[in-house]
């Protein structure tokens, strides 16, 4: 989907020329004194032509993994031995970024609820739109890196778009390369990219890198990992790929909840295989007493829980993976 002339990868003012990387900042909004807000932005032509990847991080403003993924994979590009583009975007959401937090203190908006944008919505939308008709419409793949905020969660890689999408398939395969070897198969919530790239015609991915405060090294680097297998697939750069033979997927998250307010003290632990009533944890009261045992409704995997170890009655204690199948 280039739109390059003679093999210049363009995107908005910035002109990037085989064999080249080139670095800008592009303006996307203004804060009320008029100060303008730049999203950094990364261009790197390769020598040889070939397709173009879109990358992006912080979309959410508290999701750190995905920049340290990019540091590392801008680190191993060299453009004299790239077939194709790069796009890369280290920090999407300027406003909520700066606040340490997911929604954008501007509109109090998610950004990945806002693609493909509009010029004509909030501060969100529009800097959806930008990036959407500016960058993201000319590349031939997206991932859109993004972590489970700070809560602890296992690293796994999202499929949006439904299994009746036209291109279900390649957005399948784009997640099994990325060989992380835990997918959710589930079409999201209206305005994510993985669902709005594809309706163009993108295979989109929304890798999941783990969840926790700062960054987590594990999740950064199976990130990297990913990355650099998307990469050596779609022959951007030389390389074996490193993915599973078998890859786990599911399709939803059952909540546990407790009955009990207390404090939770798990017996299982994230990944693991957990049967239809088996003890996920136990309650104990502020005395120490275990006041209630907490069992699976539903066979799965344990797929995530909260940051914190204390719950209120009828609340959520971690979420299972569910149905599981295999790719």
């Amino acid at each position: 989907m280039q739109n390059n002339s003679l093999n210049k990868l363009i995107v908005d003012t910035f002109v990037a020329e085989p064999s080249t990387r080139l670095e800008g900042r592009l303006h996307v909004a203004s804060l009320p004194d008029g100060t303008p807000i730049r999203v950094p932005i990364i261009l790197i032509n390769g020598r040889n032509p070939g397709k173009t990847l879109y990358l992006q991080a912080i979309s959410d403003g508290n999701e750190l993994n995905g920049i340290a993924v990019i540091h590392e994979i801008l680190s191993k590009i060299n453009p004299e031995q790239l077939c194709g583009q790069l796009i890369v975007v280290p920090i999407l959401n300027i406003h909520a970024f700066h606040a340490k937090q997911a929604y954008s203190p501007v509109d109090n908006l998610k950004m990945n609820r806002c693609f493909p944008g509009r010029p004509d919505g909030t501060s969100s939308y529009r800097i959806a739109h930008k990036l959407f008709e500016k960058a993201i419409k000319q590349s031939d793949y997206c991932i859109d890196l993004h972590q489970g905020g700070v809560s602890p969660m296992i690293d796994e890689v999202r499929v949006r778009v439904g299994d009746k999408h036209e291109l279900y398939k390649e957005c399948l395969e784009l997640a099994r390369v990325f060989g992380i070897g835990y997918i959710l198969d589930q079409k999201g919530p209206k305005g994510q990219l993985a669902q709005a790239a594809p309706d163009i015609g993108i295979p989109t991915i929304d890798p999941e890198l783990g969840g926790t405060h700062g960054w987590d090294e594990v999740s950064i680097e199976k990130g990297v990992r990913g990355v650099m297998n998307v990469l050596k697939h779609y022959h951007f750069v030389d390389g074996e790929v490193e993915i599973p033979k078998q890859q786990v997927v599911v399709n939803q998250f059952v909540s546990v909840l407790s009955n009990q307010a207390g404090f939770v003290y798990y017996k299982k632990a994230l990944y693991d295989h957990i049967k239809q009533r088996e003890t996920i944890a136990e309650i104990k009261d502020v005395f120490g007493n275990v006041i209630e045992t907490v069992r699976a409704t539903e066979e799965g995997i344990f797929w995530t829980h909260p940051i914190y170890p204390m719950v209120a009655s009828g609340g959520v204690i971690g979420k299972i993976g569910t149905p599981i199948s295999h790719i």
